[in-house]
């Protein structure tokens, strides 16, 4: 599915993403890896089970990353100029290997450029567990095309 032009999104709708990831213990390694972080909460199991999680944790940017990528198909496919910023960002629930994810964006502004050539879109995305909890929230902004008009401008 295509993404959305500036003109087709609607302030108070909810977009529920089709895609879902369980997160492997090796997407969570990988990710760890790539990003140089080596808290043992995520990679040293004997630690991590002393904490009061009991076991290794996702890291939290791994599941936000994953959380924009479900998020794609159905917002930003292709209609992107850029991302503008991801604010307020919470992780009220832990993720642990074996998860699976899933994702729903709530459109809460949107107005056009000074130009009015372009459209910058507000998103709330919520990510959930296959057990409905919440594991992490944020705003995402974006900078949207707008469709072409009859005259190509």
């Amino acid at each position: 599915m295509a993404g959305r032009y500036y003109e087709e999104f609607e302030v108070g709708e909810t977009i529920e993403h089709q895609r879902k990831r369980t997160i492997s213990e090796s997407d969570n390694q990988r990710f760890c890896d790539m990003t140089m972080n080596q808290q043992p909460l995520h990679l040293d199991r004997e630690f991590a089970a002393e904490t009061d999680f009991g076991e290794r944790l996702v890291n939290g940017l791994y599941t936000m990353s994953l959380a924009v990528g479900i998020t794609i198909p159905e917002t930003t496919d292709g209609t992107i100029v850029a991302n503008l910023s991801y604010d307020d960002v919470e992780h009220p629930n832990p993720v642990f290997h074996g998860d699976t994810i899933r994702a729903q964006s709530t459109v809460t502004d949107k107005r056009e450029t000074s130009d009015g050539e372009r459209g910058i879109v507000t998103m709330h995305v919520e990510v959930f567990t296959q057990t409905d909890d919440l594991v992490c929230e944020f705003d995402r902004t974006v900078l949207s095309l707008q469709r072409e008009t009859e005259s190509g401008s």
